[in-house]
C-alpha cells in the first residue's frame, strides 16, 4: 500500500498536478519509495533529477563508473557525513563490495557544471568558468571521500611519509556538443587517464596536463593513495559496479557544510569552479 500511495502521488506531480506542498510531497514519496525497496543506490535517481533534473539526472546515473580497486586494498570510499576512519570506511578484500564492514554503502559525491546553451548564464552566476574551450560542454564531477591517504602504506623505510588524514579524489566526465564524452581521474597533484612514468610531471604538481580521454566507463584505484586512472593494466582484487554506487548531489552539503577536512574540500578547488583545471589544489 505504501508503495501504491507513493507511486501514485509521485505521478501526479509528474504530470503536473497541482499537489499542496508538491516539493515535499515529492521529497517525502520518494523516501518511501527508497526505504520500501531497501536499495544500495536510495534516492539515487529522484535526487539527482531534483538536483539536476531529469536529462542530467539520469546522465549522472548512467554514467558513474565502475570501480576497480587495486589487489590488497580494503578502503572504499563513504559518505563523510557518516565515517571518517578505517574502521568504518574499509570493505572486503577480494569480490564484489558495495558495503563496508559496517555496512556503509559504496559513496561518491556529485558536481555538475553545465556550459550548455541555456545553462551557462546560470552556471557563470553559481561563479563557474564556462569560457573558451568550456563552453557548450556538460562537465560531471565524481567525488569519492577517504578517511586517509598513504601512498606509501606497507614500506618500513616511509615512517609517516604520504600519509594524511581524509582523501578526496575525483573521476571527472566530459560530454561534448557532439555526442562524444571524454574522462580523466584525480591523481596526486593531478589528473591522468592511464597509468605510467609519462605521468610524473602531472603527479607531481611540475608538470600538469589536463588528462582527458575517451570515456571507459571504469575507474582504477590505487591502493594507499587512491590515485585513479580510466586505463589500467594491473590487478582489481575487488570492484564496485557503477550502478551499486550510492550517488549524492554535493552542491546542497558545500554550501552549509562546516566540516574541515586535512586537505582542501571539492568546493574549495579550483576545479570546482573551471572544470578544465589541469591541477587537484
Amino acid at each position: 500500500m505504501v508503495l501504491v500511495v507513493s507511486l501514485a502521488l509521485l505521478g501526479a506531480v509528474a504530470a503536473g498536478v497541482r499537489v499542496p506542498g508538491a516539493s515535499l510531497a515529492r521529497g517525502v514519496a520518494d523516501r518511501i519509495l527508497c526505504a520500501a525497496a531497501m536499495g544500495d543506490g536510495c534516492g539515487d535517481e529522484p535526487a539527482l533529477i531534483a538536483a539536476y533534473g531529469t536529462e542530467v539526472g539520469k546522465l549522472v546515473r548512467r554514467h558513474m563508473p565502475t570501480l576497480l580497486f587495486e589487489e590488497g586494498s580494503r578502503a572504499v570510499p563513504v559518505d563523510f557525513r557518516r565515517c571518517r576512519n578505517s574502521e568504518c570506511g574499509d570493505g572486503s578484500e577480494q569480490g564484489l563490495v558495495h558495503r563496508t564492514d559496517a555496512r556503509l554503502p559504496v559513496t561518491a559525491f556529485v558536481h555538475v557544471v553545465d556550459c550548455r546553451e541555456g545553462a551557462a548564464e546560470q552556471t557563470f552566476s553559481a561563479g563557474a568558468d564556462c569560457s573558451g574551450e568550456r563552453s557548450g560542454n556538460l562537465y560531471v564531477q565524481l567525488w569519492l571521500y577517504y578517511a586517509d591517504s598513504a601512498t606509501l602504506r606497507g614500506m618500513p623505510i616511509a615512517g609517516g611519509k604520504g600519509y594524511h588524514a581524509d582523501d578526496w579524489e575525483s573521476v571527472q566526465l566530459r560530454f561534448r556538443p557532439d555526442g562524444r564524452v571524454d574522462q580523466r581521474a584525480s591523481s596526486h597533484h593531478g589528473f591522468n587517464y592511464s597509468r605510467g612514468m609519462g605521468n610524473w610531471g602531472s603527479d607531481t604538481g611540475i608538470r600538469p596536463h589536463d588528462g582527458w580521454g575517451s570515456e571507459t566507463r571504469l575507474l582504477f584505484v590505487s591502493g594507499g593513495s587512491h590515485a585513479g586512472a580510466a586505463i589500467d593494466f594491473g590487478e582489481a582484487g575487488r570492484f564496485t559496479p557503477g550502478r551499486r554506487v550510492h550517488l549524492i548531489p554535493l552542491e546542497p552539503i558545500a554550501a552549509t557544510s562546516t566540516a574541515r577536512f586535512a586537505i582542501p574540500a571539492p568546493w574549495l578547488k579550483r576545479v570546482w569552479f573551471d572544470p578544465e583545471a589541469e591541477g587537484t589544489d
